[in-house]
């Protein structure tokens, strides 16, 4: 039996350039055999929909939103939800998994560190940090390109979103580097048409059996769902 597992997706609840809800993707996901999913919303110092005028243990919980309910959904739906997020620096966008809220209580200031102290402190506390589509072309990412390799410990050499020629470039960077390779849909919206993620050969009871298999290679990527 196989279990498939989404890396890579947002809601609306909390990045500002999805359009379904969590609930939505949870629905959706389930309908196309998903185990589980990886809610990786941008982090408010990305294209975030959490309005940045409160405290920071407010604007927290907030950013929290569409994990939560994408949880109530998996609930309904028999779906494993992780929390994780997009950690954005110059555009550049960092997958981050295996920390929690109290993590994000506790480091008031976060979303202005750059690469070398995010990497630093995400590690120290037992994250994981993969970058997402590293060679993007697009307007609103002036770091399209890797970051040093020493400050990752995996790649998304897969991502939905991305041109033949971007991915190719992603995996020969994780080849390079040998850095653990992961696929992402890096979906926004419910109802796509290409989905990918990562298929695991028994059922993650957590996002560190998700992390830990990333980092052994065993899984499998899913180029096309």
């Amino acid at each position: 039996m196989d279990f498939l597992y989404e890396t890579h997706m947002h809601t609306s609840e909390a990045s500002g350039c999805a359009v379904s809800s969590a609930a939505q993707q949870v629905a959706d996901y389930k309908k196309r055999g998903y185990t589980g999913l990886i809610i990786t919303d941008h982090f408010i110092n990305g294209n975030t929909s959490i309005r940045r005028k409160f405290p920071w243990d407010k604007t927290m919980k907030l950013f929290m939103n569409g994990y939560i309910e994408a949880k109530k959904a998996g609930v309904k739906y028999d779906m494993d939800v992780f929390l994780g997020w997009e950690f954005t620096i110059r555009g550049a966008d960092i997958l981050t998994y295996g920390l929690d809220l109290d993590f994000l209580l506790a480091n008031p200031g976060l979303d202005k560190l750059g690469f070398e102290d995010y990497s630093e402190i995400v590690r120290k506390n037992g994250g994981y940090l993969a970058q997402a589509h590293p060679y993007r072309n697009a307007y609103y990412i002036e770091h399209n390109y890797p970051v040093a390799a020493h400050l990752l410990d995996g790649v998304e050499v897969y991502n939905a979103m991305d041109s033949k020629e971007e991915n190719e470039k992603a995996l020969a960077f994780a080849q390079e580097h040998e850095l653990p390779m992961q696929a992402g849909t890096d979906s926004h919206r419910a109802g796509g048409y290409n989905y990918s993620g990562i298929k695991l050969d028994k059922k993650a009871e957590s996002i560190g059996d998700i992390i830990e298999a990333i980092k052994t290679g065993n899984v499998t990527l899913i180029n096309h769902r």
